[in-house]
C-alpha cells in the first residue's frame, strides 16, 4: 500500500545529509514524499540580503526534492529563530493536516544546534495535537484534523552525536547503498550551501562529509552505504514498525 512519507527538518540540506538515500528508496517504492525545511536558509550567505539567499535556496531545495518526484514546502520560520511555543506548534500541526503522512521523519531532538533540536521538539508535538479535533491551528481555512497519530521516526544528529561527542546510536539503519548516487546529486543541488560553508565554517567538503557520514553508518552494519533512525517511543505514539516493514529489504540491524 502506498504511504505518505513526510522529512521535516530545520534547514535546506539537513534532509538530504540525514535521510536522502531512505527518501529515495522510498520513493522507488512508489510512496509519496514530501520534504520539508522548517526555514529557507535565510541566514546562509556572507554576501546576500536574507530574502535573496531564501528565494536561492528554496529553488534548489525544490530541485533537490524533484530528484526522486517528491513535493517541497518550506514552513517559513527563519533560521536562528525556531522556537517550541503555541503559535509554531499549532503551525506545524496545520502543516500536518495537509500533508497527512502515514510516516514522520525529523530531526533527532539532541543535536548540535538549537534550531534542529527545537524542529525536534514541534514535529513531535504537532504531530500529537494533529489528530485532536478541538486543537484549532488558527489556519484561515483549516485542514481537517489526522485521522491519527503518525509513526515519528528520528534521523542521526550530524556526526551521530551529541553535543559533548557522546554517540547517538540509532534503533536500526536502511542500507543506502542502491541510492547513494542519488542522495549525493540531491545534496549537489545545494549549490548555495557549498559556498557559505567554506566562508563561515572554513569547510569545502560538504560532499565528502555527507559521504563520511553515511559510509560510517554502513561499516556498522556491514554495508557501504547507511542511515540511521530511531522510533519515538513515547505514549501514544504508533510503536508497529512501518518504516522497517516499508524498506524490509534494506534494514540492517543497530549492533555497532
Amino acid at each position: 500500500m502506498t504511504q505518505n512519507i513526510l522529512a521535516i527538518h530545520a534547514h535546506p540540506d539537513d534532509v538530504e545529509i540525514l535521510a536522502g538515500g531512505t527518501l529515495a528508496l522510498l520513493a522507488k517504492h512508489g510512496h509519496r514524499i514530501t520534504i520539508v525545511t522548517m526555514t529557507p536558509g535565510d541566514c546562509g550567505s556572507a554576501e546576500l540580503e536574507p530574502d535573496e539567499i531564501a528565494a536561492i535556496r528554496r529553488q534548489e531545495a525544490a530541485a533537490s526534492a524533484r530528484l526522486i518526484g517528491a513535493a517541497y514546502r518550506c514552513a517559513e520560520f527563519r533560521d536562528l529563530a525556531i522556537f517550541s511555543d503555541d503559535a509554531s506548534r499549532r503551525r506545524i500541526a496545520e502543516l500536518l493536516r495537509q500533508v497527512r503522512p502515514d510516516v514522520i521523519l525529523t530531526a533527532s531532538p539532541i543535536d548540535y544546534m538549537h534550531d534542529h533540536e527545537a524542529t525536534s521538539q514541534l514535529v513531535r508535538d504537532a504531530a500529537f495535537g494533529a489528530p485532536a479535533r478541538n486543537y484549532r491551528t488558527l489556519a484561515a481555512e483549516p485542514a481537517p484534523p489526522l485521522l491519527k497519530i503518525p509513526h515519528l521516526y528520528f534521523m542521526d544528529p550530524i556526526g551521530g552525536v551529541d553535543r559533548d561527542d557522546r554517540p547517538i546510536p540509532p534503533d536500526f539503519r536502511i542500507d543506502v547503498t542502491e541510492t547513494f548516487a542519488t542522495k549525493r546529486d540531491m545534496l549537489a543541488a545545494h549549490r548555495s550551501q557549498r559556498e557559505w560553508l567554506l566562508k563561515h565554517h572554513g569547510m569545502d567538503d560538504y560532499l565528502l562529509q555527507m559521504e563520511a557520514w553515511t559510509r560510517k553508518q554502513g561499516e556498522a552494519c556491514g554495508v557501504a552505504y547507511a542511515e540511521g533512525f530511531r522510533l519515538y517511543k513515547g505514549h501514544p505514539y504508533p510503536q508497529t514498525p512501518l518504516l522497517q516493514e516499508l524498506l524490509a529489504g534494506y534494514v540492517r540491524p543497530a549492533a555497532g
